[in-house]
């Protein structure tokens, strides 16, 4: 399984942390962002906390070309957001939450990275409910 989403925003609705974790609340999955998280400013890895245990991915922000925009069909969306983990399925359901509250409320497009398989917002919460029923 793939160990790596991408999420294609534009600029304008890159979230602030406080916006964000409103959105993740919503979904109630259980998710709650570290207070270290700022928009263009967290690269590296990002300390999350699911169901009370340590969940965290890497996080990296990334311009993204017009040319790649236009032949990937994302519209306006000038942002990569690039989202890795390791083995832990903490890490990863983590990241696909992370993920469907940018495409839920932030009009964000999600792939899997090795893929380029677009996935859906119901696809992302289905997923990474499964990954926390364990």
């Amino acid at each position: 399984m793939a160990r790596s989403l991408m999420a294609y925003l534009n600029r304008k609705n890159i979230p602030e942390r406080k916006p964000l974790q409103q959105a993740i609340d919503a979904l109630k999955l259980s998710l709650k962002l570290d207070d270290g998280y700022a928009p263009f400013e967290t690269s590296g890895y990002l300390p999350c906390t699911l169901d009370g245990e340590d969940a965290g991915f890497d996080l990296r922000f990334k311009e993204v070309a017009t040319d790649v925009s236009s032949a990937r069909e994302l519209g306006d969306r000038d942002v990569a957001l690039s989202l890795k983990w390791g083995g832990d399925p903490r890490e990863e359901a983590a990241a696909l939450i992370f993920c469907a509250a940018l495409a839920r409320n932030f009009d964000a497009v999600i792939e899997q990275s090795e893929a380029g398989e677009r996935l859906s917002f119901e696809q992302l919460v289905a997923r990474a409910k499964n990954l926390t029923v364990e």
